[in-house]
C-alpha cells in the first residue's frame, strides 16, 4: 500500500512548470506562482538546483528526491530524470512532463516504502543513526523518514568503526622476463570476447602486435614502444587487455593502463570483469588508481561531521558518510558516488571532503590504517592491472624511477592526449594561489577559522623534540614562509598595496599584463609573453628570488634531517611514525622541486630566453573577476621530459588511440608521444575501422550562415535539432556562444518535446549530463572541448553532431610559440584535423549507428576535410538543404518537430540511411 504524503510536487522544464497536489490534481503554472509556492510550501522536486535554474531563482529549498535516493541507496546510480529514476526503482516512467509531477510523489512513496521493509533493503544498516543526525540538521526528509525507521535491536557501528584496516604487504619482486606467443595472445583474446562474438581479424592483429610492448627490453633506456592506431569498432580495449593480462599472469608483474578521461576509466573497469569474473579476485587483481584529490578523506569528513560544516554542507557530509559505508573504494570523482550528489549542494563543501591541498598528515591521522587513499596505493602495488590517468602515471613514473622501482609496463589509451597531459604535468606556475597554498602547508592555520590544517611544526613535533637541527630547520622554514602571500593577497594587489616580496612581484606582473595585453574589457583571462620585461618587474624579481632561496634552504635541511632520523631509528619511530616522516620527506621533495622551478623561472627574467621553454605572464579572470595572477613556464616540447621520466625507465610502452596519426604520416605521432627522443624506433600498427562510414554517415558543411551572428547561429541549431528529433550533440568553441544559443532555443525545443541540456548552463556535472543524454533519445546536449572526445553514446541517442565552426586553437602565447616552431599554419591544420576526427568519432560507435556531422563554417578550407574517414560523403550545402537531408533520414517512429516546410529537391536520401 502506498504511503500517504502531505506534500505537493513540482516539476519544471524549459517547456513548462507543473504542480501536483498531494491529492493527485495536476495543473500547469507560471514561474511567478511556482517561485511563490516554493518559498512558502515544502514541495517534492527532482534536483532542486536544476529546478531553481528553471524557475529563475537563486535557490530552492524542497524535498529533493535525489537526496532521498542517495540516503536510501548509497553508492547506487540513477539517471536524474523522471524516466531514469523510474527505471532505478522499477516503476513505470511518466508518459509526459505533466504526468512527471505526479510521478515524483509516487517515487517518494516507493523510496519510503523500501525503508519500511528492512528485510528487502540491502542498505538498511546505519540508516537509523544517519537519519537521527540528519534530523538534527533539519533535513527536509527527516519527518517522513522518522515515521518509518525504528531503532535497531542492536547498536550499529558508525563508518569509522566499520571500515576495515588495510594490511602491510612485502614488496613485490621483479617481474619475470617472458615472451608472449602470438597464439597464446589470440587464445586469451578469444576467451575475453566470448564464443558468441563475431570473429574480427583486425582485433586479432591489433592484440598480437601489442604483445611486443611486453617483451624484455634490449638495453637500458631502450623500451619496447608500440604506436597502435585502431579505428572505432576494432575492440581496442580488449585488444590490449588480452596481452596485458596474459603478461601479468605469466610474469607476475603489474601493467599500468592509463587514460585521459574518467569515462574510459569506468569502461575499462567494467571490461576487466571479463578477465576476473569473480568479484573478490577482481578486487585484488584490478585497482583503479587516482590522485589523492579524488578520494574521500576520512579526517576531513570527521571534521565536517563534528561541526566543521554548517547548514547545507553539513547535510552533504552526512550523506557522504552514509555513502562511505557502502562505497567500493572511496572514489568521490568518477567512482560510485553519484556525480549529481555534490551538485545538489552547489559548492557547499564537497571539495573540502577530499585532500585537494596536499595537507595529509599520513600516519599522524587516526584513520590512517583505514584510509581509502592508502588502501588504493597499497592495492596497486600488488595488482595485475592498475587503471590510472595520464597525469598520475607521469608523476608516479618519475617518483618510482627515483626509488629504483620504475613502472615497467605501460599502456596509454587515448594516446592522442599524451602530449597535452605531459604539457600540464611538467609545467610550472608561480602564482598567488600556488604560493599561498605552500605557505599554508608549511605554517598551518593562521586564523581562528575551524579546520584541521596543520603546519610542519605540528606534524613533526616529535622530530623537533628529538633532533635539534631538525627543529631549527622547521622554525626557519616557517619564518621564511611568512614572506609568501597571505590571506587577502588578491584584494591588496587590486588596491596596489602588496605585502612582502612575492606579492610585490605579483603586483608588477599584474601591471605588466594590463599594460600589454589586448581585450582588457572582454572579461576573460589576460596574458602576455615574458620577453623584454619592464624594469619594475625585473627589480621585483630579485628580492622574490632571495625570499624563495631563503625558504628552499631550510626545506632541504629539514629533508636531510628527517632522512637522518629514519636512519638512526629511535625507540619512538614505530611503523606509523616512519610512514608519517616518509610522507613529510615526499612532501618536502615535491615542494622543493616546485620552489626550484620558480627560482629558475625568475632567474631568467630579463635575460636571454631559454629556447626549451615558453614563459608568460597572466591574470586569470572569469567574467571580469580576477582569480589568480602569476608567471607560467611550459616546455616548448613537453614530450622531452615525458621521454626522460616515463618512457626511458620503462621496459615496454603501448600508445594507442583511434586518432594517432595525421593522415598516413607517423612522424607527428612519434613527436607527440616522445619516441623521437629515444635511441630506438617504435613499432607502428594501424588497423582501420570495420565500419562502412560511406553508407552510415554524411558530413554537411553549411555555407550560408553569417559568421558572428549569434541569432542566426541559434536559429541554425534549433532547426537542425528539430529536424533530427533530438539526439544531437552540439559542440562549441566558446562558452559565451554556447550560453547565448541555449538561451534562445531551449524553451522552444522543450515545448516540442525535445529537452536540451548544456554544460556551463545546467548545474549538473558533465558525466551526469552525458548519462542523461545517453538515456533519452529525444534529448540534445551542448558542450565544449570536454565533450569532443571521451564520450561514448552508441545507438539512437546520438545521431547528429553539430560544430559551430572550425575548432581553431586559441592564439595563446604558448600556442604561438609552438606554432612558430612546428611549421606555422601546418601546425594549426594538424590540430584542427585531430579535433575534427575526434568530434566525428562521437557519431558512429557501432555498426548499426547512422547519422550526420554538420559543420557550420562557410569558410571551411578543403584541405581540412580529409580529417573524416575515407568514403564519407562531404557536401557543402545551405542550411535549408542540411535541415532537409537530416529530416529525410529520421527514423519513421520519430515524428517531425519544427522542421521548415519546402525542403529543396536536393534533399535526397543518403545511401544506407533511408531504410532506417
Amino acid at each position: 500500500m502506498a504511503l500517504a504524503l502531505p506534500y505537493p510536487a513540482l516539476h519544471a522544464t524549459h517547456g513548462g512548470i507543473w504542480l501536483a497536489s498531494a491529492q493527485g490534481e495536476v495543473r500547469g503554472i507560471g514561474r511567478g506562482e511556482a517561485a511563490a509556492r516554493a518559498a512558502e510550501t515544502p514541495m517534492i522536486v527532482l534536483n532542486a538546483a536544476v529546478t531553481a535554474s528553471r524557475l529563475g531563482i537563486a535557490d530552492f529549498s524542497g524535498l529533493d528526491l535525489l537526496e532521498l535516493f542517495a540516503f536510501v541507496h548509497p553508492a547506487r546510480f540513477a539517471v536524474p530524470t523522471p524516466a531514469g529514476l523510474a527505471r532505478a526503482l522499477d516503476l513505470s516512467p511518466p508518459v509526459d512532463d505533466a504526468r512527471a509531477s505526479i510521478f515524483l510523489i509516487e517515487a517518494a512513496q516507493a523510496l519510503l516504502g523500501r525503508m519500511a521493509r528492512p528485510e528487502d533493503w540491502p542498505e538498511a544498516y546505519g540508516a537509523y543513526n544517519s537519519a537521527q543526525s540528519l534530523a538534527r540538521l533539519r533535513w527536509p526528509w527527516s519527518g517522513p523518514i522518522g515515521q518509518i525507521l525504528k531503532s535497531p535491536a542492536r547498536p550499529e557501528r558508525g563508518l569509522f568503526a566499520r571500515l576495515p584496516e588495510w594490511d602491510e604487504a612485502g614488496a613485490r619482486g621483479q617481474p619475470r622476463n617472458v615472451h608472449l606467443d602470438e597464439q597464446e595472445v589470440v587464445q586469451r583474446l578469444s576467451a575475453l570476447v566470448g564464443p558468441q562474438a563475431e570473429s574480427r581479424e583486425g582485433q586479432r592483429a591489433y592484440a598480437t602486435a601489442n604483445a611486443r610492448a611486453f617483451d624484455p627490453r634490449s638495453g637500458e633506456g631502450r623500451p619496447n614502444v608500440v604506436l597502435a592506431e585502431a579505428g572505432t569498432g576494432i575492440g581496442k580495449t580488449l585488444g590490449y587487455l588480452a596481452p596485458a593480462s596474459l603478461w601479468a599472469e605469466k610474469a607476475d608483474g603489474a601493467v599500468w593502463v592509463s587514460t585521459y578521461t574518467k569515462a574510459l576509466q569506468r569502461q575499462l573497469d567494467k571490461e576487466t570483469r571479463r578477465i576476473f569474473p569473480d568479484a573478490s579476485e577482481r578486487a585484488r587483481r584490478v585497482v583503479v588508481r587516482k590522485g589523492r584529490e579524488n578520494y574521500l578523506c576520512l579526517l576531513n569528513l570527521e571534521d565536517a561531521l563534528q561541526g566543521g560544516f554548517q547548514n547545507r554542507a553539513a547535510i552533504l557530509a552526512q550523506l557522504v558518510a552514509r555513502w562511505g559505508m557502502y562505497t567500493r573504494d572511496g572514489d568521490m570523482v568518477g567512482g560510485d558516488l553519484p556525480g549529481w550528489l555534490p551538485t545538489l549542494f552547489r559548492r557547499a563543501g564537497s571539495t573540502a571532503l577530499t585532500d585537494r591541498r596536499g595537507e595529509c598528515v599520513y600516519a599522524g591521522c587516526p584513520h590512517y590504517r583505514k584510509c581509502f587513499i592508502e588502501r588504493a596505493a597499497r592495492a596497486a602495488d600488488n595488482a595485475d592491472i592498475v587503471i590510472a590517468n595520464h597525469a598520475l602515471v607521469m608523476i608516479l613514473a618519475q617518483r618510482r624511477a627515483d626509488e629504483g622501482q620504475p613502472l615497467g609496463r605501460l599502456v596509454f589509451d587515448e594516446g592522442h592526449h599524451l602530449f597535452d597531459a605531459a604539457d600540464s604535468t611538467f609545467a610550472a606556475a608561480l602564482t598567488g594561489q600556488e604560493t599561498i597554498e605552500l605557505r599554508r602547508w608549511i605554517i598551518g592555520p593562521e586564523s581562528k577559522a575551524r579546520g584541521r590544517r596543520r603546519g610542519l611544526s605540528a606534524r613533526l613535533s616529535d622530530v623537533a623534540s628529538y633532533d635539534e637541527e631538525g627543529g631549527l630547520a622547521i622554525e626557519a622554514a616557517a619564518a621564511a614562509a611568512t614572506l609568501l602571500p597571505s590571506d587577502g593577497w588578491l584584494g591588496r594587489l587590486g588596491e596596489n598595496l602588496p605585502l612582502g616580496p612575492i606579492e610585490r612581484l605579483l603586483s608588477a606582473v599584474r601591471a605588466t599584463v594590463y599594460a600589454r595585453a589586448d581585450a582588457q574589457d572582454a572579461g576573460y583571462g589576460l596574458e602576455t609573453d615574458a620577453g623584454q620585461p619592464e624594469p619594475e618587474l625585473i627589480d621585483a624579481a630579485r628580492p622574490a628570488v632571495e625570499a624563495l632561496e631563503a625558504l628552499m634552504r631550510p626545506m632541504a635541511k629539514l629533508r636531510q634531517r628527517l632522512a637522518a632520523v629514519m636512519d638512526d631509528g629511535p625507540d619512538w619511530l614505530d611503523g606509523q611514525a616512519r610512514a608519517r616522516i616518509e610522507g613529510a620527506i615526499a612532501g618536502l621533495t615535491q615542494r622543493g622541486q616546485l620552489v626550484a622551478s620558480w627560482i629558475a623561472m625568475l632567474a631568467r627574467l630579463g635575460g636571454p630566453l631559454d629556447p626549451d621553454f615558453v614563459d608568460w605572464l597572466a591574470v586569470d579572470r572569469v567574467e571580469g573577476r580576477e582569480l589568480d595572477i602569476g608567471l607560467h613556464r611550459h616546455w616548448l616540447d613537453p614530450s622531452r621530459p615525458l621521454a626522460e621520466t616515463v618512457l626511458k625507465p620503462a621496459h615496454g610502452v603501448l600508445v594507442t588511440s583511434a586518432t594517432l596519426r595525421d593522415g598516413e604520416d607517423w612522424s607527428g605521432a612519434e613527436a607527440r608521444a616522445g619516441t623521437v627522443h629515444l635511441d630506438n624506433s617504435p613499432r607502428h600498427l594501424s588497423v582501420p575501422s570495420p565500419f562502412d562510414y560511406a553508407s552510415s554517415a554524411e558530413v554537411l558543411v553549411v555555407t550560408d550562415l553569417k559568421r558572428g551572428d549569434v541569432a542566426q547561429l541559434g536559429q541554425a541549431y534549433h532547426r537542425l535539432i528539430a529536424a533530427a528529433g533530438g539526439g544531437t550533440l552540439g559542440l562549441f568553441t566558446a562558452i559565451s556562444r554556447l550560453r547565448a544559443v541555449h538561451a534562445r532555443i531551449a524553451d522552444r525545443l522543450a515545448r516540442d518535446g525535445l529537452p536540451l541540456y548544456a554544460q556551463h548552463v545546467d548545474p549538473i556535472d558533465t558525466g551526469t549530463l552525458v548519462d542523461i543524454f545517453r538515456d533519452d533519445p529525444r534529448a540534445s546536449l551542448l558542450g565544449t572541448d570536454a565533450l569532443r572526445d571521451g564520450v561514448d553514446v552508441p545507438g539512437d541517442s546520438l545521431r547528429l553532431v553539430v560544430m559551430e565552426g572550425i575548432p581553431w586553437p586559441r592564439p595563446t602565447v604558448l600556442h604561438s610559440a609552438r606554432k612558430a616552431a612546428g611549421g606555422g599554419s601546418v601546425y594549426d591544420d594538424r590540430i584542427v584535423r585531430a579535433r575534427l576526427r575526434q568530434a566525428f568519432g562521437r557519431l558512429i560507435r557501432s555498426a548499426e549507428d547512422r547519422g550526420h556531422f554538420v559543420l557550420l563554417g562557410a569558410a571551411t578550407p578543403s584541405r581540412l576535410l580529409d580529417a573524416f574517414p575515407g568514403g564519407v560523403p562531404v557536401l557543402r550545402v545551405t542550411l535549408d538543404e542540411a535541415v532537409a537531408r537530416i529530416a529525410g533520414h529520421r527514423a519513421p517512429n520519430r515524428p517531425a518537430t519544427g522542421v521548415a516546410a519546402g525542403a529543396p529537391e536536393s534533399a535526397r536520401l543518403l545511401p544506407g540511411l533511408g531504410e532506417q
